[in-house]
C-alpha cells in the first residue's frame, strides 16, 4: 500500500507544478516552448504504446487460453478478441494523432 501512496503523491506533485510551465507568455518563450512539447510527445507516445502493447497481450492471452479450455467457442471467442485488439488499438491511434495536434 505504501507504493501506491508514493505513486498518488507523486502525482499530485506533477499536477500541482504543471500549470506553472504554461504560465509564461509564448511570445516570450525561448523557441515557443517547442522543444518541451516535443519531449513531452515522446513521453506521451511511449507510454501510450506501452500501455496498448500490455493490454493487447492480455486479450490475446485470455482468448487463447479461452480457445484452449473450449474449443467449441473458439469463432465467439476470436471475434471477441478482434473487436477487443481494434479498441485497444484505436487508442493507442488516438494517442498518436493527440500528440501531433498539440505539437
Amino acid at each position: 500500500m505504501k507504493k501506491w501512496t508514493i505513486v498518488l503523491v507523486a502525482l499530485v506533485a506533477v499536477m500541482l507544478i504543471a500549470p506553472s510551465a504554461f504560465a509564461q507568455d509564448e511570445a516570450r518563450a525561448v523557441g515557443g516552448g517547442k522543444g518541451l512539447m516535443a519531449i513531452a510527445a515522446g513521453f506521451g507516445m511511449a507510454s501510450g504504446s506501452v500501455c496498448g502493447a500490455l493490454g493487447q497481450g492480455r486479450i490475446a492471452s485470455a482468448a487463447c487460453e479461452g480457445m484452449a479450455r473450449n474449443p467449441g467457442a473458439a469463432a465467439a471467442i476470436r471475434a471477441a478478441m478482434i473487436l477487443g485488439l481494434v479498441f485497444v488499438e484505436t487508442l493507442a491511434l488516438f494517442t498518436l494523432v493527440i500528440i501531433f495536434v498539440k505539437i
